[in-house]
This record gives structure tokens, sequence and C-alpha cells, in this order.
């Protein structure tokens, strides 16, 4: 399966109700920056997020990917235009609204297959690394074990350095770690070298999560997605090249400062499968 053909299978309706009875209530942009105590970076986010029911879809974009007219041209619009046409972030944000909605994370908890986890009260660092150490504690490997981290965030480096792996960042807009590790902007180089990997939700939205799944099929490699983006998404992929997703449906951690869930799957844990 690749993120394509999910879209084809979502809108022939084979993962519930067929996408042209339904309704995107509202699209709304956000854009924020972050830079957390201690660090030199400054990240800049910018999201799409999409309501449809009871269910929020998310996907973050490049800067100038799309324009805050999306939200009022999109909003009101039938579920299945909005899977079928337009950017690429645009429709992952549907589809991952969709299959929100129609498998709600926390019903997914009650039947037993994802954890809960929640992230403490708190100032955004507290809560960070709180988010950070539980997409880490998904990792089953050795200590020495090299993890390529396509996505950085600096406390998830720390993190997986506290598993007992050694990272290997890569990301399209960081040049270093908080600590002056280099970053490679090369996706290849870290697939090839690395034991394990971990990956953001944003790799759907920039084209290159189903190169990252087919190299982690052909080398056996477990892939962790630690999803804001594509956060229902991801899960759909359990068992089928990813081995585990740490889900984060909206409102995000760096929204609140309150208590707030995410969601841990593993692919072992799933009914039915292996």
């Amino acid at each position: 399966m690749s993120v394509e053909s999910l879209f084809n299978d979502v809108l022939a309706g084979e993962h519930g109700p067929l996408p042209s009875e339904l309704t995107a209530t509202s699209v709304f942009w956000a854009h924020h920056g972050t830079r957390l105590k201690g660090g030199a970076t400054t990240y800049l986010n910018q999201y799409v997020l999409l309501r449809l029911g009871g269910s929020f879809g998310a996907c973050a974009f490049e800067a100038g990917e799309i324009d805050p007219a999306v939200c009022r041209e999109a909003s009101g619009s039938p579920l299945d235009s909005l899977l079928r046409e337009g950017p690429l972030p645009l429709r992952i944000a549907a589809l991952d609204a969709y299959l929100a909605e129609t498998r709600p994370h926390r019903e997914a908890a009650e039947a037993g297959d994802a954890e809960p986890v929640t992230l403490p009260a708190g100032p955004p660092e507290v809560r960070a690394r709180a988010r950070d150490a539980a997409i880490a504690g998904l990792l089953d490997i050795p200590d020495g074990a090299k993890v390529a981290l396509i996505g950085v965030v600096n406390p998830l480096i720390e993190a997986i350095r506290e598993r007992g792996g050694v990272p290997l960042p890569c990301d399209f807009n960081l040049r270093a770690t908080q600590w002056g590790d280099a970053v490679t902007d090369d996706m290849e180089e870290v697939l090839g070298a690395a034991e394990a990997v971990v990956a953001t939700g944003m790799t759907m939205s920039n084209g290159s999560f189903d190169t990252i799944l087919a190299r982690c099929r052909e080398r056996g490699a477990p892939l962790v997605v630690y999803a804001q983006t594509g956060s229902a998404v991801a899960r759909a992929f359990l068992g089928d090249g990813v081995a585990a997703v740490s889900a984060e449906p909206f409102p995000f951690s760096q929204f609140s400062a309150e208590p707030t869930a995410l969601y841990r799957y593993r692919a072992a844990l799933q009914k039915g499968g292996s």
C-alpha cells in the first residue's frame, strides 16, 4: 500500500462511508514559531487543518506551499473533492480527518489497540520532553543502534540517546542540532545506514513517506512515525512497513499548557496484525 492507493481505497468506500456523502465543515490554517528555553533553534511550522464531524485532520507544510485563502475556498466542500484535488497537504488533512472520524483514536484506545499517554501540564520544554520520550519509547533497539531521525526536533535527539540509540539526523531546514551534530539533507544517506528509522508525519506532505516506507520494507528496518501530521493516516500503515506510531491529534501539545493525550500504536498489538 502507498499513500496514493490509500486515497483511492477511501474514495471507493473501502474504509467507511463514501466521502462524496460527507462535507468538510471547516478548513483553517495555523502558522506559529517556537524556541524552547535553552535552545538556539526557532521552529517555524505551518499547518492546514480540516474538521469533519467530531474529528480534525492535520498536515504541516513548507512555507508558501498553501495560502490562507484555502480556508475560504475549501470550507464546506464535499470531502471527495478535497481528497482528489488541490495541494497535497490539503488532501492529506482531508484523508486524516476521514480516517480519524471513522475510527477516533480514543475509541482505538478503549478497544486496547492504542496506548493513551497523557502529556503533563506545564511549559513547552516540559511537554516537549514528555512527548519525545513517549515517541522514543516506541523504539525497540539495542545499545548503540543507529537511528535515522527524519525531521529533527532537539528533544527527540536527546530522547533517542537516552534509549541508547545513535541518532542520524536528517532535515531539509536544519543544519545542526542543539549539540552541534551535523544534520544532513540527504535522506538516502541516513536510510542506508540506519538500523531503525523515526520519521515525522510531515514526510507525507512533502512526498517522501512512500520512499521511506519502501526502504524500511526492503531492509527490514523498523519505522516509527511521530505524527501530528496525518496521525490517522500513519496508523493505516501499521504492520505494512510501519512498526509503531505516536499519534497526536489536534489540538497539539504546543498549543496548550494543560494535560493532553497522544496515542501510541504498535503493529504487534493490532488485532489480526503480526
